[in-house]
């Protein structure tokens, strides 16, 4: 969001620029509207379970982002055990990679902000699903994940409840763990 001034020399822990963190924090404290931000995913299906999203623009700090030349693209499918290709990772499985990566990058910006050295960051998710609810089989079984289980070993000095404490700032970790209100919107066309 900002620049540290040319006089002050960046702090930097964690591979994060804590000098431009901190100026972003407080840039956001004088001005609400530069923390709105809206993301955005294209998705093309192609056959069976393969569809593949792109992710280019974004809109953040009172601005549209240009600064993505090509876009992200994300092959999605189903293993042959799911009557898939195996082009992709599924999209349960996209939500495991969502949800470690923002936990992760959530926990590493936190840590620098408080100055907490972190070394490295290894983690394991595993995530029960039962296809019963998913097939309309048994209506009392969920159609997502009914568990899903973290287990991150980080090497740095710090306490592991204060690196726990941390990860909860994830968006990610809040998409997944609370309620989200999703409106979808069907249009035919021939």
């Amino acid at each position: 969001m900002t620049q540290a001034a040319d006089h002050t020399e960046a702090v930097t822990t964690n591979g994060v620029n804590v000098t431009a963190l901190l100026d972003t924090i407080e840039a956001v404290k004088n001005d609400n509207e530069l923390a709105k931000f809206k993301f955005r995913a294209r998705n093309h299906w192609f056959n069976g379970g393969h569809n593949q999203s792109t992710i280019q623009g974004f809109y953040g700090c009172r601005a549209e982002d240009t600064t993505r030349t090509a876009p992200f693209v994300l092959d999605a499918d189903e293993p042959p055990v799911l009557l898939g290709q195996d082009i992709g990772a599924n999209p349960v499985e996209f939500i495991l990679h969502a949800l470690v990566a923002c936990m992760t990058t959530t926990l590493v910006y936190h840590a620098a902000a408080r100055g907490i050295k972190i070394e490295a960051v290894d983690s394991e998710l595993e995530g029960d699903l039962d296809l019963r609810g998913f097939l309309n089989l048994a209506k009392d079984v969920r159609k997502g994940y009914q568990e899903i289980r973290v287990k991150m070993r980080v090497k740095s000095q710090a306490m592991p409840a204060t690196l726990q404490e941390l990860t909860k700032f994830s968006p990610v970790f809040d998409v997944v763990s609370n309620s989200v209100p999703v409106k979808v919107t069907v249009e035919t066309y021939s």
